[in-house]
């Protein structure tokens, strides 16, 4: 296993972090985590020098908080930093911070958390940190010693990510996705940068896009198999974020032994620089076919919003644009039910046809709604 310096830390993570969101399941139930089988992987990892577990209030419907404190006891607790999350969708008052504390801290049976993040901070949810005073919370559990360094987990855009991170000056680290596709998403490489040149380690999630940059449609493939060194996929993706020097840890949602065992394998051998420029270039071709294979030519630059009937056009073009890309309609379906409220989607249109007059890219927009809209309301498989 590879290790790196994490931030201003005098300790060193290994590259590999296991991330508890995606563990094995019973019945297709993610309130019902596959313990021995998801034991027997977690184990394995610290057992190959992973040292780092991240888990979070609402993973596994808050299953995995309770299943790791089952488990992480002995050499298999001293061994590695614990990272949670406090949910700050969910709190109302000042006093929530302890509630919600208190009650993971008796989930995963531990009078204290190594690092602990303020979860998803976000232009919905920053000012909710402020205003309950967050940070003079944390710090109070910091000087109990309940807190070991505190860190936030970001979605959404770098002046932000950057105003928070100039916000406080005792954050440890920072957690963004980022991946080869969503290389300027988000927090981004300059975010990535950012934090590192402050002096954060950086937490990388998503590093295979939730498993989407795992299977290659075949024009992709056609371009991993012109590589001198034979990679799957997924390995790909995930040197390519091992690549950059700045990154601390990247943490992999691993579902099977099969993918524990392929990673650590990965991490064990990937050092910063390992690709050449013919290497990064194969990378660049696979991102522009990535991008090719979008049908609708959307840039996500907003200008059809806001919409008279309330239609997130951008958002209903992007849960489309993956599904088609990525040849995951089946989840592409489910984003569409879960994330775009019945009274937002895109038969709602009232064809008034404002959005086309200002889209730069010509779309035919309405049309594509009812397209859209048809493929993605159809029943989904199982």
């Amino acid at each position: 296993m590879q290790y790196r310096k994490f931030g201003r830390l005098n300790w060193e993570s290994s590259l590999l972090g296991f991330g508890t969101m995606r563990l094995p399941v019973l019945d297709g139930d993610q309130s019902k985590i596959d313990e021995e089988e998801a034991q027997r992987m977690i184990y394995y990892a610290i057992d190959q020098g992973v040292n780092y577990i991240d888990t979070a209030y609402p993973y596994h419907q808050g299953k995995s908080e309770v299943f790791l404190g089952k488990i992480l006891k002995g050499k298999y607790r001293e061994g590695v930093k614990l990272a949670t999350k406090l949910p700050i969708w969910l709190l109302e008052k000042k006093e929530d911070c302890e509630r919600y504390f208190n009650e993971q801290l008796e989930r995963l049976q531990s009078e204290r958390v190594d690092f602990y993040l303020f979860h998803g901070l976000s232009k919905a949810n920053w000012g909710k940190v402020l205003e309950l005073d967050c940070f003079a919370w944390a710090e109070r559990k910091m000087a109990e010693g309940k807190i070991g360094s505190l860190g936030f987990s970001f979605h959404d855009e770098f002046a932000l990510f950057k105003e928070i991170v100039d916000f406080y000056d005792n954050w440890t680290f920072c957690q963004i996705q980022y991946n080869y596709f969503d290389e300027d998403y988000q927090a981004g490489k300059r975010g990535l940068k950012y934090a590192f040149q402050k002096g954060l380690a950086v937490v990388v999630m998503e590093p295979i896009r939730g498993g989407s940059l795992a299977k290659a449609p075949s024009p992709v493939q056609k371009i991993w198999d012109q590589a001198k060194v034979k990679r799957t996929p997924a390995e790909w993706a995930l040197l390519w974020v091992f690549n950059h020097p700045e990154v601390s840890v990247t943490l992999s949602g691993m579902s099977t032994f099969e993918q524990v065992s392929e990673n650590i394998a990965i991490a064990s051998k990937a050092k910063p620089g390992t690709f050449t420029e013919n290497d990064l270039e194969l990378i660049a071709q696979a991102r522009e076919t990535y991008r090719n294979l979008r049908p609708v030519p959307c840039t996500q630059c907003n200008y059809c919003q806001p919409c008279p009937a309330e239609i997130p056009i951008p958002d209903i073009f992007e849960i489309y644009n993956d599904g088609k890309c990525f040849e995951q309609m089946e989840r592409a379906k489910m984003a569409y039910k879960k994330w775009i409220k019945d009274e937002h989607k895109a038969d709602r249109c009232t064809e008034c046809g404002q959005c086309e007059s200002l889209c730069p890219q010509q779309i035919p927009i309405r049309e594509w709604l009812k397209r859209i809209h048809e493929e993605l309301s159809s029943d989904i498989s199982h």
